[in-house]
């Protein structure tokens, strides 16, 4: 096994190189030309899993929906499950696309030039660190991620799930995507539960309109997938939620990190995240999005991917 320090070997600071240094400047690019492209990582085993994580909760619809909710006699019931769930689906599949589709906070490829580190106007002895990697200039508490092949602001991990890192400008949507699949997770069991005891109490030809034996293995399944993610996005949900209270990204608790940066207190932390006072925007994937920004984008320069 290897030890912590290989580990992270790869998002340790290293002093900026000598002048006489040379590498490839021409993949630099500015902040505002970041700005203007659609964020997507090009990795094989995140484009899986985010296919697969859609994949799970269009089966979980189907099944809540066609198999439980609309053979159900109690007309009410059908339809306040059925539109609280597929809010639920929707906004937590929102949630999970604009956590893979927001720049996370990449710092420009290879802006450790001459002329970027003058406009810094640093302080005579002041130090300033480079990542050998990806020849940018780290700022603090940036790591560099070895899949996206950037240095991220605040990385806290990467997560295949949503095919991206989780740093500072995506986290709150990546804490929005864990906390609606947690509830839709816990809104099938609930509705599986209640379908089983159904069921036994009558005739299982009609409590639905698929066979019994299908349509137990349909909600077997379910039932196990949803206590998986339920488990799985209760305990993120948790640790993004504390590390937001601490100020403490996942990478600086795992290589204990002493704290260089003024912590933000526990509330100051989470409005950071989420976006000035507490509303109803901090629950909503949509806020803050643009759909003819979006078009601007893509006829100015097209989709941004990792090299």
């Amino acid at each position: 096994m290897q030890s912590s320090g290989h580990r992270f070997r790869d998002v340790e600071h290293h002093p900026l190189l000598a002048d006489n240094d040379s590498y490839d400047s021409s993949s630099s690019s500015s902040e505002a030309d970041m700005a203007e492209r659609v964020w997507f990582i090009r990795d094989g085993c995140g484009m899986v899993c985010a296919i697969m994580t859609w994949l799970l909760v269009v089966y979980a619809d189907f099944v809540v929906t066609f198999v439980m909710l609309l053979p159900s006699k109690d007309f009410w019931y059908s339809v306040i499950n059925g539109v609280l769930f597929n809010c639920l689906a929707v906004l937590a599949l929102s949630s999970h696309l604009r956590t893979m589709l927001t720049d996370p906070g990449a710092v420009p490829k290879g802006n450790a030039t001459k002329e970027y580190m003058d406009n810094l106007q640093l302080k005579p002895g002041e130090v300033i660190y480079k990542c050998p990697k990806c020849c940018s200039i780290k700022p603090e508490r940036a790591h560099h991620c070895s899949i996206c092949k950037r240095c991220i602001r605040k990385m806290d991990h990467h997560c295949p799930w949503v095919n991206n890192c989780v740093g500072e400008k995506n986290q709150r949507f990546f804490v929005l995507f864990t906390m609606y699949i947690a509830l839709i997770s816990a809104h099938a069991l609930v509705l599986c539960g209640f379908q089983f005891f159904s069921c036994v109490r009558g005739q299982w030809t009609e409590c639905s309109d698929f066979s019994p034996p299908v349509t137990v293995i349909l909600m077997i399944f379910l039932c196990l997938e949803g206590f998986l993610f339920l488990t799985f996005t209760a305990v993120m949900f948790g640790t993004q939620i504390h590390s937001i209270c601490n100020d403490e990204t996942e990478i600086e608790r795992l290589k204990s990190e002493k704290p260089t940066w003024e912590r933000r207190l526990r509330w100051e932390g989470m409005k950071s995240v989420f976006g000035g006072q507490p509303s109803l925007l901090w629950i909503n994937p949509f806020a803050g999005f643009r759909i003819r920004r979006l078009l601007l984008r893509g006829k100015k320069g097209g989709p941004e991917f990792s090299v």
